[in-house]
C-alpha cells in the first residue's frame, strides 16, 4: 500500500459511506478519533480529516489505514487531501507568535498598560494588521483568526501580567509575560521592533521573505521576532555585500579570519578554505531595519560563533563575544595552573 496515493473519488466515497453512517459510527468502525487539528471542508459540512483519508485508501488497496500508519497533520492527511483538491482548514488556531506579542504589548504599553476593548478601533485596526503577518499559513488559520475578540483578549492577558496589576491574571502563555518584562526593560527598543514589524507589513516587505530552517531551530534566538530576523538573515546571506566585505579586508593587507576567535579557514583547510567565511550583521535587529547597510555595519565570522551569537538573547557584538572567550581562557589557564601545583609538590 502507498501511503498519501488516494484519488478524489476514493476521498469522495469516504465521504459518501460518512454521510451514510453517521459521524460516531463511522469513526468507530475504522478506529479513528475525532480530529483535534484539522477538518476537511466539502460542499458545506466538515468531516474528520484523518479518519476520511485513512478510509479513502480502502477502494484503492482493498483497506483502509489504520490510525497509527499515519499522523492527521500536514505531512500526511492534510498534504493527501490537499493534493486530491479539497479544502481543510484547523480546528484552533495557532499560538500567538512573538511578532504577534510584540504588537499587542505595544498596544496596551500605548493605553497605559490596560486592556482594551474588541470594539476600540485600535484593536480591530491590529486584528486587520494580524492577519496580513506572513507567519502562518492559510492552513493553520480558522475563520475566527486574530478576530477584534482574540486581539482584546490578548491584550488583557498581556495588561494583567503587570507587576502593578492587583487582580487576578487571565489566561496567557508565559510568552506574554516574557514580552511584556522586556518592553518594560527597554520600552524605546521594543518600541522601534513593533514601529517596524508594521512598517515592514505596511511596505509589504516581508512577504518575500523565505522563514529558514533557523527560525525554528531551539538553538537559534530571535528576540526581536521572526520577521525582523528574516530581514536580518536576508541580509546576512546577500552574498554581493559578503564579496564587498572580503575585499575590502583583503585589499588592506588583512588575513581573512574570524574577527572574534581568529579561525582562518585557509590556514586549517588550505585552498578549500581560500576566500570563505560567513557575514554578520552587527546592528540590532530595531535598528539594522532602516537604510542601507554599510559595510562597517557587517562583520566576518567562523561559523561556530556565528551560531553562538545568535543561540540565545541578547545578542553579543562579536567584540563581546570575542571578551567572553578570553575570559573563558584565562579562567581555563588559572585552572590549570592551580591543578598542577600539587603534583609538583609530590615530585619534589
Amino acid at each position: 500500500m502507498q501511503r498519501g496515493a488516494i484519488s478524489r473519488q476514493s476521498v469522495l466515497k469516504a465521504l459518501a459511506e460518512h454521510d451514510e453512517l453517521g459521524r460516531e459510527a463511522f469513526l468507530g468502525k475504522y478506529g479513528f478519533g475525532a480530529a483535534r487539528s484539522y477538518l476537511l471542508v466539502h460542499e458545506g459540512r466538515e468531516y474528520d480529516s484523518k479518519a476520511v483519508a485513512g478510509v479513502a485508501h480502502k477502494w484503492g488497496y482493498g483497506r483502509a489505514l489504520e490510525s497509527q500508519e499515519f499522523s492527521g497533520g500536514r505531512d500526511h492527511a492534510v498534504a493527501w487531501l490537499k493534493r486530491a483538491g479539497f479544502q481543510v482548514r484547523a480546528v484552533k488556531n495557532p499560538d500567538w507568535t512573538r511578532d504577534e506579542i510584540i504588537l499587542a504589548c505595544e498596544l496596551v504599553m500605548r493605553n497605559g498598560w490596560k486592556g482594551l476593548d474588541a470594539r476600540d478601533a485600535q484593536v480591530v485596526e491590529l486584528s486587520e494588521l494580524l492577519q496580513l503577518l506572513p507567519i502562518h499559513a492559510e492552513l493553520e488559520r480558522n475563520d475566527k483568526f486574530r478576530n477584534p475578540n482574540g486581539v482584546a483578549r490578548k491584550t488583557f492577558d498581556i495588561a494583567t501580567r503587570h507587576p502593578e496589576y492587583q487582580g487576578k491574571q487571565t489566561n496567557g502563555g508565559a510568552l506574554d509575560g516574557a514580552v511584556l518584562h522586556e518592553f518594560l526593560a527597554r520600552p524605546g527598543q521594543m518600541a522601534d521592533v513593533a514601529r517596524l514589524i508594521r512598517q515592514g507589513i505596511a511596505d509589504g516587505d516581508f512577504q518575500a521573505l523565505v522563514p529558514t530552517d533557523e527560525e525554528f531551530s531551539d538553538d537559534y534566538s530571535a528576540p526581536e521576532g521572526r520577521l525582523l530576523m528574516r530581514r536580518h538573515q536576508a541580509r546576512e546571506r546577500n552574498q554581493s555585500l559578503r564579496k564587498k566585505k572580503i575585499a575590502s579586508v583583503l585589499r588592506r593587507g588583512e588575513r581573512l579570519a574570524c574577527e572574534v576567535c581568529t579561525f582562518d579557514f585557509e590556514g586549517v583547510y588550505g585552498d578549500r578554505g581560500a576566500g570563505y567565511i560567513e557575514c554578520h550583521h552587527v546592528l540590532p535587529l530595531h535598528v539594522a531595519g532602516e537604510g542601507q547597510t554599510k559595510l562597517s555595519d557587517l562583520a566576518l565570522i567562523c561559523a561556530n560563533c556565528h551560531r553562538m551569537i545568535h543561540r540565545r538573547a541578547p545578542w553579543p557584538t562579536p567584540a563581546e563575544l570575542r571578551v567572553d572567550i578570553e575570559l573563558k581562557r584565562a579562567a581555563d589557564l588559572r585552572a590549570a595552573k592551580v591543578l598542577a601545583r600539587p603534583r609538583r609538590a609530590v615530585e619534589e
